[in-house]
C-alpha cells in the first residue's frame, strides 16, 4: 500500500479507562473481526489478562478503513498496557507509532498513568488524539474532564472526542480523526531494508517469531535476513500481518507492522530492539546503520524463584528463557539458597509484574514454585573502597566491612480526592516519605508528590493507599536516586538456623518493630512439630525478638488408668528423651506463606 495511506498508532490510558473495549469497537467498525468471532477484549489473548481485566502484553493488529474522502487506509494498532509496572511495554509500542489515542474515563478524570503514558508519548513526538470515554454512564463528566485536559496539558477542550466504547458511539469520529491528524510513516521504501523488532514470542514449530515495524525498504518472503546484534542470518519460514491472528503475506514494505517467523530455536539470538536487514555481502554491510532500539530496562524489585521439586530446576530455566523472549523487561540469574537449594534470582519492574510472571510460570509451564519475599537493589561501599550491588539481603557483607549502604528512592505522584489528603500524608510519612509539593487539579482532586524509599513502597504501600482512600487514589512512580541511610540486615533464625531467604534489609529505627511483627507472623504460619521450634529475629549477633512454635503433644498417659505415679513419670521421661533426640536431628519445613509474610509488614 502507498505509504501516505498508512497510519501507525497506539492507545494509551490508565487501568480500567476502557482502552481494550475501544480497541474492540475499532476492530468491529473496520470489519476486521466478524460478529461471530467477536468477544470482549479481543486483543487480550492471555487468560490472566481477562481474569485481572488489565492488558499485560502489547499486541498489534492491522485494520483497513475507508474514510469519508473515499480513500482506503491501512491502520496499524499497537495495543499497550496501562499498569505502571508495564511502562517498558508501552515505551516499546510507542517507538513503532506516529500517533496515540489518549483515553480518559469520563467518570474518573485524569489519573496517574494517564499522565505518565501521555508524557512518554510526547517524548516520542507522537500526535495525540484525546478521547473521553464512558459518556453513556449517568455519572459521566465529559465537559469537565475535557476542560481538565485543556488546563493540564494544553489540549483544546473542543478537540476532545466524546466516545462510548461500550455502545460504539463516537467511534467513527475517532477513525476519521486518526486519518486526518496522524502523519504517515516517513521511511524510504527504496532504501536497504531496516526493520525494528519491538516484541517476540516462541513457537514450537516456527521458532522465534519477531514482531517488526519496517522502517525502510521491503521484506519479501524468500529474502535471507540478518539480525544486526547477533549476526544470525536465517531465511524466514513465514512473514505476515496480524488481523488479529497471524496471516501470512508475500512482503512487508516501509511503514508496515507485521511479524517474521525466523525459524531460530535459540531464543537469545533474537533480541527486542534489534534491527533486521537483508543479508548483504560483507563489504556492503557498513552502509546500513542499525536503528536506535530501546534503552535497557532497569529492574526495581528482585525475588528468588525456586522449584518445590529439585528435579524441576531445568524446566524452570527453560521456562524463564522462553518467557524472557515474550517479556524483554524480565532478567534472571542462577542463585543458591541454604534453605531452598537451587533456583533463580529474578528482576521485575514492580510487584504486579512479579505476580504476573509467577502466575504465568505456574500456568503456562506447569511449574510448582516457591517465591521469596521481594527486595530491592542496594549499593554497598566496603571499607576497602569496593562498591557492591546487592539485590539479595543474604549477600550483604559483614557489618564490620561496610561503610555505607545506599537504597533506591522513588519520586511518587498520588492523585486523590481532597478529602483523603490527611490519610495519604500519614501513610507516606510513616514510611520515611519526604513531601515535595501538592497541587489542586480542581475543587475536589489533588496531586501530591513525595520521595519515598522503594523498599517501603513494595511492602503493602499501594494496598494501604487504596484502603485509606476507598479505592479512589491512583499512584505513579519513577526512579529518583540512590541515597545512603542507616540500614541493617534483619536475620531470621528458625530452630537456631538462619534462613537466608527470609533475611531483609531495614532501617535501624524500624528493625525492632519489623523483627517483632515478622516473628509473630511466622509463628502463625510455620507448622507445629513434635518439638518446640524457636523463631528469632536478629541484627548481627543481637537477638531482638523471639517466639516459640509450641510442640505437638502426644498423650502418652492415655493408656494409664490409675496406678502408681512412678509409672506415669517413667512414660513422661521417655517421651522427653525422645523429643530431645528429635530436636537434635529435626528439620522444619517452611511453607510459601512464611516468605510472603514479609510483604505484609507495612504499618498496620
Amino acid at each position: 500500500m502507498d505509504q501516505s495511506h498508512i497510519r501507525n498508532f497506539c492507545i494509551i490510558a490508565h487501568i480500567d479507562h476502557g482502552k481494550s473495549t475501544l480497541a474492540d469497537r475499532l476492530l468491529q467498525a473496520t470489519g476486521t473481526i466478524s460478529e461471530r468471532e467477536m468477544q470482549e477484549q479481543v486483543l487480550d489473548g492471555m487468560d490472566l489478562e481477562r481474569e485481572k481485566g488489565v492488558t499485560i502484553k502489547a499486541s498489534a493488529v492491522r485494520m483497513q478503513y475507508t474514510a469519508a474522502d473515499g480513500q482506503t487506509y491501512q491502520l496499524n494498532l499497537v495495543d499497550t498496557p496501562g499498569h505502571v509496572d508495564f511502562t517498558y511495554e508501552v515505551s516499546r509500542a510507542l517507538a513503532g507509532c506516529e500517533g496515540a489515542i489518549l483515553v480518559v474515563d469520563a467518570t474518573q478524570g485524569i489519573e496517574a498513568q494517564t499522565l505518565a503514558n501521555l508524557y512518554l508519548a510526547l517524548d516520542y513526538n507522537l500526535e495525540i488524539i484525546p478521547v473521553v470515554n464512558k459518556i453513556d454512564l449517568s455519572s459521566a463528566r465529559s465537559d469537565e474532564v475535557a476542560q481538565e485536559l485543556e488546563d493540564l496539558i494544553g489540549i483544546d477542550a473542543l478537540d476532545v472526542l466524546p466516545v462510548s466504547a461500550k455502545t460504539g458511539a463516537g467511534v467513527e469520529a475517532v477513525l476519521e480523526r486518526l486519518v486526518e491528524r496522524i502523519p504517515p510513516p516517513q521511511g524510504n521504501p527504496d532504501a536497504p531494508l531496516r526493520a525494528l523488532i519491538f516484541d517476540s514470542h516462541y513457537d514450537t514449530y516456527k521458532g522465534v517469531i519477531a514482531y517488526v515495524r519496517v522502517v525502510d525498504g521491503q521484506l519479501k518472503k524468500n529474502d535471507t535476513i540478518r539480525l544486526m546484534a547477533s549476526g544470525r542470518t536465517p531465511e524466514p519460514l513465514e512473514i505476515g500481518i496480524f488481523r488479529p491472528g497471524m496471516q501470512p503475506v508475500d512482503w512487508l514494505s516501509a511503514g508496515e507492522v507485521g511479524y517474521v517467523a525466523t525459524g531460530l530455536k535459540t531464543i537469545r539470538h533474537v533480541r527486542v530492539g534489534d534491527t533486521i536487514t537483508l543479508n548483504l555481502p560483507e563489504e556492503a554491510r557498513d552502509t546500513v546503520k542499525p536503528l536506535a532500539g530501546y534503552k535497557p530496562v532497569k529492574s526495581m524489585v528482585f525475588a528468588g524463584f525456586y522449584p518445590t521439586e529439585a528435579e524441576d530446576y531445568n524446566e524452570l530455566k527453560d521456562a524463564l528463557e522462553k518467557l524472557q523472549l515474550n517479556d524483554a523487561s524480565l532478567v534472571y540469574q542462577p542463585e543458591t539458597s541454604q534453605a531452598l537449594n537451587f533456583g533463580f534470582r529474578v528482576g521485575f519492574l514492580g510487584l504486579f509484574h512479579m505476580e504476573i510472571i509467577q502466575e504465568r510460570l505456574e500456568r503456562e509451564y506447569d511449574l510448582d514454585l516457591l517465591a521469596t519475599a521481594p527486595s530491592v537493589e542496594y549499593q554497598v561501599v566496603k571499607t576497602n573502597g569496593e562498591t557492591l550491588i546487592i539485590d539479595n539481603p543474604a549477600n550483604l557483607p559483614d557489618p564490620n566491612l561496610v561503610v555505607t549502604i545506599a537504597e533506591p528512592w522513588m519520586h511518587i505522584s498520588v492523585f486523590t480526592p481532597a478529602d483523603y489528603i490527611g490519610p495519604v500524608m500519614d501513610i507516606t510519612t510513616r514510611r520515611r516519605g519526604e513531601f515535595i509539593q501538592m497541587e489542586y487539579l480542581d475543587e475536589t482532586r489533588v496531586l501530591m508528590e513525595y520521595k519515598l524509599p522503594l523498599s517501603e513502597m513494595i511492602v503493602d504501600y499501594y494496598d494501604q493507599l487504596k484502603s485509606a482512600t476507598r479505592g479512589y487514589a491512583s499512584l505513579d512512580y519513577r526512579f529518583d536516586s540512590y541515597r545512603s541511610g542507616d540500614l541493617v540486615k534483619l536475620d531470621v533464625l528458625v530452630n537456631g538456623e538462619p534462613v537466608d531467604a527470609l533475611s531483609i534489609i531495614v532501617h535501624r529505627d524500624q528493625a525492632y518493630l519489623r523483627g517483632q511483627r515478622l516473628v509473630s507472623k511466622l509463628k502463625d504460619v510455620i507448622p507445629r512439630q513434635q518439638f518446640v521450634v524457636p523463631i528469632q529475629a536478629a541484627v548481627g549477633k543481637k537477638v531482638i525478638s523471639r517466639a516459640n512454635v509450641k510442640a505437638l503433644r502426644k498423650d502418652v498417659l492415655a493408656k494409664c488408668y490409675g496406678g502408681d505415679i512412678t509409672r506415669k513419670r517413667k512414660l513422661l521421661e521417655k517421651q522427653k528423651k525422645g523429643k530431645k533426640r528429635m530436636k537434635m536431628i529435626g528439620s522444619v519445613e517452611i511453607p510459601q506463606e512464611a516468605f510472603m509474610t514479609v510483604l505484609r509488614l507495612g504499618d498496620e
